[in-house]
């Protein structure tokens, strides 16, 4: 082989090791833009908002069975659940994520009088309830603890609550319902 041929080889093998790395960089930078997309919505999913599907009539008349919902899980990183937020419970004394509604916040004394709830020895106004409210056991007037919350179901005969459960402790509370998207005919904010 004469020089001249050796350094045209030489051209072609530089010229093959500079395209190699380019698709290896490509390669690794969709590699790497996938993953941090992964991350980033696992991410979000477990610690921004979440998609939940009711499971339970014990919301009726608010929430269905089926139907879906946009879960908060930020805001109560910044600030406590309020009186009327609907939440998503869940912790691994229950057997299902729990839907219903903050009725009692801490130190907030809650009592149940001829089917109404009163709260601090004031009836609730509770349009969203359906039917009517007894203690079914539980001794009242009760109490709420530091860091719990009372929480009830809209659909009070049949429904799982702190009645059954007693309190919700905070760390229990994974965020707060703040929109319905299915069915679409129900699409839009929680009352």
């Amino acid at each position: 082989m004469d020089e001249k041929q050796l350094t045209e080889l030489n051209v072609d093998d530089q010229s093959v090791k500079r395209e190699t790395p380019k698709i290896w960089k490509e390669v690794k930078e969709w590699v790497i833009s996938i993953a941090a997309a992964f991350i980033i919505a696992i991410l979000i999913q477990n610690y921004a908002v979440a998609q939940t599907q009711v499971e339970q009539d014990s919301m009726q008349n608010t929430l269905f069975e089926g139907q879906r919902l946009i879960e908060d899980k930020i805001t109560y990183y910044f600030q406590n659940p309020k009186q009327g937020d609907v939440v998503i419970i869940s912790g691994s004394e229950y057997e299902h994520r729990l839907v219903k509604r903050v009725i009692g916040l801490p130190g907030d004394v809650i009592d149940m009088k001829d089917g109404n709830v009163y709260v601090n020895d004031e009836q609730l106004e509770e349009p969203y309830a359906k039917g009517v409210t007894y203690p079914n056991g539980m001794t009242v007037p009760y109490t709420v603890p530091k860091d719990h919350y009372f929480v009830l179901g809209d659909n009070r005969q049949i429904s799982l609550d702190s009645r059954a459960l007693g309190p919700i402790h905070e760390d229990d509370i994974e965020g707060r319902v703040i929109f319905r998207i299915w069915p679409l005919s129900e699409f839009g904010s929680i009352d």
